[in-house]
């Protein structure tokens, strides 16, 4: 990885790029969502991180329209990870968030991930509830 990726907040992508970052971080096969539609009804924003004209990083950041954003689907692609894309994607979420005059962001993930959420990122440790409507 020679150059340093570029990082847009709302940046230009294809649905399937998302799709098939999508498949690859999260290990299934690639499938045909139009994250475009999603994306601009639920969305405040996401990020695209681009190396060159690949997309190597997006993070999707869904929120009410008032004091609470979510962050969903944080992906790096396998050739990019450990290389601070994710830091660099939270890094404009948390300030375009901000900006947009919302007051908390949450975020849930896997216990693996805890150190980057907290520790890198600097999410607080709180209670929460969860219900899962469906088993796939």
């Amino acid at each position: 990885m020679a150059a340093t990726p570029s990082y847009e907040w709302r940046g230009p992508f294809q649905n399937i790029e998302v799709n098939n970052l999508h498949a690859e971080c999260f290990d299934h096969e690639p499938k045909d969502i139009d994250w475009q539609a999603r994306l601009d009804r639920h969305s405040l924003g996401w990020v695209c991180a681009r190396h060159g004209d690949q997309l190597v990083g997006f993070v999707n950041v869904v929120w009410d329209g008032g004091k609470h954003a979510f962050v969903l689907d944080l992906m790096v692609a396998k050739s990019h990870r450990h290389a601070g894309v994710a830091k660099t994607m939270m890094k404009q979420v948390i300030e375009q968030t901000e900006s947009a005059g919302c007051e908390w962001l949450h975020v849930d993930f896997e216990e693996r991930l805890r150190p980057f959420y907290f520790d890198v990122v600097g999410f607080h440790e709180t209670h929460a509830g969860l219900i899962r409507l469906r088993h796939t």
